[in-house]
């Protein structure tokens, strides 16, 4: 989600709160990511210098000060690989896993009220998901794409959520759908859906690139120039400039990357930009936000621990820049959390929910931007 929301402000940590993420429309600017830097296209877009964020290879400051929201109501379970959407002033949470069960409840959250409601699902309506993406749809339906599957065979369906049925059905898809797999990214741009990696049923991971147009629900691949990035999942992934796509770290059996790719949406090239900055270790099962042409990265482990450094991106000029850690924050090392943007007090936040560091949790985080 692109937003010009940072015109001055730095990222501040605000609230920590323990309770127990077919058509490619792209602008037409010329220049390919590896230069130095990458065009912002014709959008307005934050303005760093004001930020005094990204100066060179600055560090982020982040504030000390930490505040519980009044939250209310039945906390959801402790998970990972979770759904997250926002939807007007509610954040949905659907499925996940937990000690190796995988979830169906559907949990809202109000951003305004800060209570937690739990939604009853029409009986005989399955919402069982994990390692899924959960996407807003015409102001009041929800789609679930993907879950993990133990069918080798079986493709990647397209659910979706009706909030005034509160019922679950199937949606008809056309085209040619990859198989289901876990650990993929999901990426909407338009009404394109940009899908890649993963790891399918075979324990085999993929670098493969399938859209879904939502209009048409219709499924292709995409074949690419270039050199893509190793097969992966628990990677993240962003789109800059109405036409950029990176991808971000994820791993395979053995190894996680901190490697930075970008596709050329126009004419469908990878490449691999030299990195500028500190550049930030390891990782997977992080999760990712773009604010304007910043993107923010928390969480995520590298099969030894969770990671604890959170790092940004200007995806115009390269630069990463790690975030200053503060008491606290450190919470945030956790694998398989979801963030989205919400607001506090009428100001805009990250809102992060659930992950896995040793056990499973239910915390609420909000950074303010």
């Amino acid at each position: 989600m692109e937003r010009g929301l940072l015109d001055g402000g730095v990222l501040e940590l605000l609230v920590h709160y323990d309770m127990q993420s077919g058509k490619l429309e792209s602008g037409t600017d010329r220049g390919g990511p590896d230069k130095k830097t990458i065009p912002a296209g014709n959008r307005k877009s934050s303005s760093t210098k004001n930020l005094g964020l990204l100066e060179g290879f600055a560090t982020a400051s982040l504030s000390d000060q930490w505040f519980a929201p009044p939250v209310s109501g039945p906390s959801p379970r402790g998970r990972y690989k979770h759904g997250a959407a926002v939807v007007g002033d509610k954040m949905y949470i659907n499925g996940g896993v937990h000690n190796g069960r995988h979830l169906d409840d559907l949990q809202v959250l109000d951003l305004k009220s800060w209570a937690w409601t739990r939604i009853e699902v029409k009986a005989g309506t399955d919402g069982t998901f994990a390692s899924h993406s959960l996407i807003a749809w015409e102001g009041n339906k929800l789609l679930a794409v993907g879950r993990h599957v133990k069918d080798p065979l079986e493709i990647m369906q397209v659910k979706v959520f009706d909030l005034q049925t509160c019922s679950w059905s199937t949606l008809k898809i056309y085209g040619k759908p990859p198989v289901s797999r876990d650990g993929y990214s999901a990426t909407l741009m338009g009404v394109s859906l940009i899908i890649f990696g993963g790891q399918d049923a075979k324990q085999s991971f993929s670098n493969n690139l399938h859209i879904l147009d939502l209009e048409t629900m219709n499924w292709g691949k995409v074949d690419t120039l270039g050199v893509p990035p190793s097969p992966r999942s628990d990677h993240v992934a962003a789109i800059h400039a109405d036409r950029y796509f990176f991808v971000f770290g994820g791993c395979s059996h053995a190894t996680c990357f901190n490697d930075l790719h970008v596709l050329d949406l126009q004419n469908k090239e990878w490449s691999r930009p030299a990195q500028k900055g500190e550049i930030p270790s390891p990782r997977a099962g992080h999760a990712g936000v773009t604010v304007g042409e910043l993107w923010f990265i928390f969480g995520g482990g590298d099969h030894k621990r969770g990671v604890s450094q959170s790092v940004v991106l200007n995806m115009s000029t390269l630069v990463w820049s790690v975030i200053k850690r503060v008491q606290g924050f450190a919470s945030l090392a956790r694998e398989g959390l979801t963030s989205v943007l919400g607001s506090y007090n009428g100001e805009d936040v990250l809102v992060f929910f659930g992950g896995y560091d040793g056990q499973y949790t239910n915390q609420v985080d909000l950074a303010k931007l």
